[in-house]
């Protein structure tokens, strides 16, 4: 694969990762890339290197384009191995007068690779690089998703080279976003954000507005993964506004492990009452569904009902585990439930309840137990819990579901 020019000399010379199919517990079933930018100008800039296996590709790329030697300058926007993973191979190569980083990524880059005597310039949102016909302007964004992230904008093509921001872990031979199925771009988008960024949602909210404020002209984001925003960066950018503040839809969730199909028979008369109410739902199964699959519909929900049969006084490994890593990524604004069969103790339940109210979501109903095998009777409270789930998402008057969040609201 050749660099493509995506803006007046300024080049993608990243890489495509077909294999990855792990990222620190995220489903990458679809790959990634790694993408790295170059500015040819009066003095030449490389924005970002490559994970480390892929080192190979960017200078093959930058080969097809000058000598590496000549590049002037190397600005790291983001420290995390991914993108730094051939930091030390890169310099070697192209050996650059200045390396530009936020005072944090110069910490990292110390921490990583404990160097003392490369061309470290620290930069703060404000500063301006000035490459001749084009100059770079950087933003501070920490926490999307490190301490040390940033941007690079560049006016004179109103281009943002956003770094984590806006990204996709999704391998194409594409490479910009009105070559690819608009649905599934924006699936991967809010499987991104929501598996990596939720967190931060408070501090991605303020630099949006930020941004919003310094009138930045934005017609183009290449971020550094995935498909790079050019017919309509708009759709992005309002979908992070959306994301960020998580607004939820008229959505409902029914989480479920099971062991011999006692859950799940509950979980479907949960999903039957909730159809009730006219609400959007969706059946997510543990057993063939990843924690990185719920965490994306997670994402515009508003109700979330989880069940689980008790094994060994406790609720099974899979429900543990969606949990916890729920719990990390603090989704809010949430209306919540829980319920599972039980042969003797029935504990899962009130422990899957405990660690929602933890996690600060709200519980409409106390825990819905079912002993043994169900029948016509004993499923009767779980259609009820189910209705009541669908009235009050009804109830809050929110926009429809998007569903796999091909749209938003």
């Amino acid at each position: 694969m050749k660099p493509v020019e995506i803006k007046d000399s300024i080049y993608w010379v990243g890489a495509v990762d077909w294999n990855i199919r792990d990222f620190h517990g995220y489903s990458t079933y679809k790959g990634s890339t790694y993408n790295a930018y170059l500015a040819k100008d009066e003095k030449v800039a490389l924005f970002d290197t490559v994970k480390k296996p892929f080192y190979l590709d960017l200078v093959h790329r930058l080969h097809n384009l000058m000598d590496p030697t000549e590049i002037d300058y190397l600005v790291v926007n983001h420290m995390e191995p991914d993108h730094s993973g051939s930091l030390k191979e890169t310099i070697e190569a192209i050996k650059p007068s200045k390396i530009y980083t936020s005072v944090m990524g110069a910490k990292s880059m110390a921490g990583y690779y404990k160097i003392d005597n490369w061309p470290i310039e620290t930069v703060k949102t404000g500063d301006v690089l000035n490459l001749g016909k084009h100059s770079v302007h950087f933003l501070e964004a920490r926490m999307v998703h490190w301490p040390d992230s940033m941007f690079s904008y560049i006016p004179e093509e109103k281009l943002l080279i956003s770094n984590d921001g806006f990204g996709q872990h999704w391998a194409t031979s594409e490479r910009f976003d009105d070559e690819v199925d608009n649905g599934e771009l924006m699936r991967q988008a809010a499987k991104y954000y929501a598996n990596i960024l939720m967190l931060y949602s408070p501090l991605i909210a303020k630099l949006l507005e930020k941004v919003g404020e310094m009138g930045l002209e934005i017609d183009m984001i290449a971020p550094d993964h995935g498909l790079i925003w050019r017919n309509n960066p708009g759709q992005i950018i309002q979908a992070y506004q959306t994301w960020s503040q998580q607004k939820a839809t008229a959505k409902a969730l029914v989480v479920y492990d099971t062991m011999w199909h006692s859950t799940e028979a509950m979980a479907k008369a949960i999903y039957d009452g909730i159809l009730d109410s006219g609400v959007s739902v969706q059946m997510m199964n543990l057993c063939n569904t990843h924690r990185s699959e719920v965490m994306t519909e997670v994402l515009d929900a508003k109700a979330l009902v989880f069940g689980s049969p008790t094994l060994n006084n406790g609720m099974l490994p899979r429900m543990a585990d969606v949990l916890h890593y729920m719990r990390g990524l603090k989704p809010t604004d949430k209306i919540c439930a829980t319920f599972g069969s039980y042969g003797w103790s029935g504990e899962a339940p009130k422990m899957i309840a405990a660690q929602l109210q933890e996690m600060n979501l709200e519980l409409i109903a106390d825990p819905v137990r079912v002993q043994w095998a169900p029948n016509h009777d004993s499923l009767k409270p779980c259609r009820e819990l189910g209705q009541k789930i669908g009235q009050a998402v009804a109830a809050a008057n929110l926009p429809p579901s998007c569903r796999a969040i091909h749209c938003t609201p």
